[in-house]
């Protein structure tokens, strides 16, 4: 006799829960080739003012963590993104080989931003040399809360988007991919139930124009990466809202995802500390 599959309705990622959008409203996402494979939750202006006060709450504590054990975390994730390595290729599509170097280069993503998790403070830091019987010390620190738009590309764009503001101490909302959440959502999955504190990550799926002016406008959000605006119209929005509180903004431009990432998604969105403290006492 056969059955009938269990349709998926994928929900948000807030404060480490899987809340359904308050709206109730839902769309569904389909292959590149039009079939259906499940609905997603369309989150709404109060789902991002949620995830916000998530990612507020949660700052203290993971910016005061140790960089060591933020790379321990990131590594974390990137044990269980491999071993959940067929499923998420299966999320991807595509063709099956392509898809798995994908989920690959994702999981080679993570590992290479925990290892810098305690070693960007030493590289971006520095000993200031001063006229003076005085230490002048300048030492790099989080911004706050980032709101990603994440591109189009939905694992290993988003991978390398996300590990870069959290791996520096930052909290993050995330507007998933539109047309492919799914992966962003399977993730949540794995951040979930890989030692990372609740708030750190929230992941939100629908339309991006409902979603990034009001992250952009929102006074508690401290930085802005619109990496994944691809109207000018809406990235141009954003920076203005932006402006009110004077964001960190990271523009749209177009990345190759597979190449060197360097350390400019870090610094991004790290603010320098400078401390003077006299000799001899």
């Amino acid at each position: 006799m056969s059955r009938l599959a269990v349709r998926k309705t994928y929900k948000l990622f807030i404060g480490g829960a899987f809340p359904r959008s308050e709206s109730g409203r839902s769309y569904p996402v389909t292959s590149p080739k039009g079939d259906f494979l499940a609905n997603a939750s369309r989150a709404s202006r109060k789902d991002a003012r949620d995830a916000v006060s998530a990612a507020r709450k949660a700052f203290p504590g993971w910016s005061g963590a140790t960089a060591y054990n933020r790379g321990q975390i990131l590594y974390r994730i990137a044990e269980m993104l491999e071993g959940r390595r067929a499923q998420f290729a299966d999320e991807l599509g595509g063709g099956r080989k392509a898809a798995l170097e994908t989920v690959d280069a994702a999981v080679d993503r993570l590992v290479w931003y925990a290892g810098w998790s305690d070693k960007i403070s030493s590289v971006h830091g520095t000993a200031n040399p001063v006229a003076g019987p005085y230490f002048n010390l300048s030492s790099p620190e989080p911004t706050g809360v980032v709101a990603v738009v994440a591109p189009a590309d939905p694992l290993l764009g988003l991978v390398s988007v996300v590990a870069p503001v959290i791996v520096t101490g930052n909290t993050c909302v995330i507007v998933a991919s539109e047309p492919a959440p799914l992966p962003a959502i399977t993730l949540a999955e794995v951040l979930a139930t890989s030692d990372l504190p609740g708030g750190v990550v929230n992941i939100l799926t629908g339309h991006q124009a409902e979603i990034a002016p009001w992250l952009a406008a929102h006074m508690d959000v401290n930085g802005l990466d619109l990496t994944g605006v691809a109207e000018p119209e809406l990235a141009l929005r954003c920076e203005q809202e932006a402006a009110e509180n004077l964001k960190r903004v990271l523009r749209p431009r177009a990345e190759d995802w597979r190449g060197d990432p360097g350390l400019g998604r870090m610094t991004r969105f790290l603010e320098t500390k400078t401390v003077w403290h006299p000799l001899g006492v």
